[in-house]
């Protein structure tokens, strides 16, 4: 049992760490353009990487999956609200799995 409150100390360690050391080591604003469009990728990048496999995993059938995918980048490409876009893939999931399943 001592163990388990090691391991969460260190987990908290290593996270409070990762939150403290930018804000106290960068004080200064960032000048390197390469740097601050790195910076301001990253949420974009982070949340792309999360979201697009449990797009394909989160269904029985993968391909209802990535063909719902493909439909909201179509319908996001073309203005669509979110409201339609989570609808359009949502009517494609349902529709795909009652056929393929």
């Amino acid at each position: 049992m001592r163990n388990n409150y090691l391991y969460i100390l260190i987990a908290f360690a290593v996270i409070y760490l990762i939150r403290v050391l930018p804000l106290t080591l960068i004080r200064k604003p960032i000048r390197s353009r390469f740097v601050r469009s790195f910076l301001y990728y990253v949420p974009y990048v982070t949340l792309a990487v999360m979201t697009f496999p449990a797009i394909v995993q989160a269904t029985t059938a993968p391909i209802a999956g990535v063909a719902a995918l493909v439909v909201g980048v179509v319908a996001a490409y073309l203005g669509g609200s979110l409201l339609t876009v989570a609808g359009a893939c949502c009517a494609v999931v349902f529709l795909l799995e009652l056929i393929l399943v």
